[in-house]
């Protein structure tokens, strides 16, 4: 049955193209004037507003951001007693390991981590372990490490440091891979419930966004404690709300193709993407991997990830149809990644399927590189909003004017696609735009403008997901009803903005205010 969805306009990154979409079931048949496509419709609707095509997020961890939302998130938090306050409150009423959230050392009055005797103070008898926001960096109190066996005489893993006193004692602060010491002791005690991730998509699609590019751990890794990422997104396929485009976090060949097969014969919105892999860590751990040392800490230059098992497992996804995403924060890491992209590409990868995440920091000649082979950018405006505050910090004035250089990527021809690497910032991809465009007074010339800004979440994070090109005749009917024009709407008026409806498969989305969450 042909439908018309009419509004004041229709906007997309390339203009406003009418005030009407015509839709016949799941599929966009046209778009133009409301008047001209009405003859070709058996029904029509309006509402108030301007559509423009369904929001994507390019790169967003599900499974942590439901955790955050539904267990301790310390984001907010003052100081180090505050921490120790909702550590208390949560071992009151928990009777498993404890794990928290979200935690910014920059926002707490010491200016500095929590270390394991800060967290005894709060809880001694039990396993706890605070996430840092970046997810990078973790503090465990001493029951954890002991369940760890982290002793004075454990070695740093590979790709990770267990942070030491001047007696050589653990501090509880762990960095990168180091986390997983602690983390797989916990795996399944503090798990996800299917509800409640069912709730978590609801409320993404809220925020208007009809498909995700969702980062998913088969058990492993930092985020261990929360259970099987893999089986618990498999399980809830044929109830998701929104399209969910899954990318698998591992380091074994063997587990990346299990995942595969899971996620895949699931069913419902839910397909398996590709391969999700790690150059280094991040600004606020200090171990994004730099050419040169850290302005803050001059005997640093961060954390190099990449090994030869990585490359074998972006070839083994190629191989079997998936994309290649790679976390790269520093210029040093960003480097790496396209020199292992050159070498796929050498040998036959297509560019599009490959995805260097983040890039917050490059270099001139990198910046053409990424334009010159066609691969696709994945950034985070959000990030900019939370490290105005310390970035010069870690870099220092001379490095400023390279971070997230964003028009500089479009000039150089890199197809750029827009995220916010949640639960690390909000998933609202308004707010992500807004940042894209004034940028919180950072570096004001890497500024996308209005336009470019839109089509991070639209056009080119659909590029990035391996769907069809948005609104046009014969993709998915998925598409957002703003209270606003998002492109003549001033950054601030965006923030402002009010999703009104959100269809997926031409499908309004039921929105429960209850489950619109921004985790702050």
């Amino acid at each position: 049955m042909r439908r018309l969805i009419i509004a004041d306009a229709v906007r997309t990154a390339d203009g406003v193209r009418g005030n009407a979409v015509l839709v016949d079931g799941e599929t966009v048949i046209a778009i133009g004037d409301s008047d001209e496509l009405r003859s070709r419709a058996h029904s029509a609707e309006g509402y108030p507003g301007v559509i423009i095509p369904g929001l994507r997020d390019a790169h967003l961890h599900p499974v942590p951001y439901t955790a955050a939302i539904a267990g301790i998130s310390l984001k907010d938090a003052g100081d180090i007693a505050d921490v120790q306050q909702r550590i208390r409150s949560a071992a009151s009423v928990e009777s498993g390991p404890i794990v928290a959230f979200r935690l910014d050392d920059e926002s707490l009055k010491e200016l500095r981590l929590p270390t394991r005797h800060d967290l005894d103070a709060a809880v001694a008898t039990t396993p706890a372990i605070v996430h840092r926001y970046c997810g990078h960096v973790a503090v465990a109190n001493t029951a954890a490490l002991d369940l760890a066996d982290i002793t004075p005489g454990t070695e740093d893993p590979t790709g990770g440091i267990i942070d030491r006193d001047e007696a050589g004692r653990p501090t509880g602060v762990l960095r990168e891979t180091a986390i997983e010491l602690v983390s797989t002791r916990l795996a399944g005690e503090a798990s996800v419930r299917p509800a409640q991730l069912l709730a978590a998509f609801r409320g993404l699609a809220g925020l208007g966004l009809t498909s995700v590019g969702a980062m998913v751990r088969p058990g492993d890794g930092p985020w261990a404690s929360l259970g099987n990422e893999v089986e618990l997104l498999a399980g809830v396929s044929d109830d998701l709300p929104i399209n969910v485009h899954a990318f698998v976090i591992t380091s074994k060949r063997a587990e990346l193709l299990a995942a595969r097969d899971t996620l895949d014969g699931a069913g419902g919105r839910l397909r398996w993407l590709g391969v999700k892999l790690f150059a280094d860590g991040s600004f606020g751990g200090h171990t994004a991997a730099m050419r040169e040392p850290y302005a803050d800490a001059a005997s640093e230059t961060g954390t190099m990830r990449l090994t030869g098992t990585d490359r074998t497992l972006a070839a083994t996804s190629l191989a079997t149809g998936g994309m290649v995403a790679v976390h790269a924060i520093g210029d040093r890491a960003c480097g790496a990644v396209l020199d292992m992209f050159t070498d796929l590409i050498d040998s036959g990868a297509d560019p599009g399927r490959l995805r260097l995440e983040h890039a917050s920091v490059m270099t001139e000649s990198d910046r053409a590189r990424a334009g010159d082979l066609g691969i696709i950018v994945s950034i985070q405006p959000a990030f900019i909003g939370s490290e105005t505050g310390w970035l010069e910090k870690r870099l220092g004035p001379h490095r400023l004017p390279l971070a997230y250089p964003f028009a500089s990527l479009e000039q150089q021809g890199a197809q750029l696609a827009g995220g916010s690497d949640c639960p690390v910032e909000p998933p609202d991809p308004l707010h992500g735009m807004a940042l894209a465009r004034d940028r919180a007074g950072l570096v004001p010339a890497e500024a996308l403008n209005a336009s470019s800004a839109l089509g991070l979440f639209t056009d080119g994070a659909a590029d990035a997901l391996g769907e069809p090109q948005p609104l046009a005749p014969g993709s998915p009917a998925d598409l957002v009803v703003l209270d606003r024009d998002p492109v003549s709407s001033t950054p601030d008026e965006l923030r402002e903005a009010t999703v009104i409806a959100t269809l997926v498969d031409g499908a309004v989305v039921p929105i429960d205010s209850d489950h619109v969450v921004w985790v702050g």
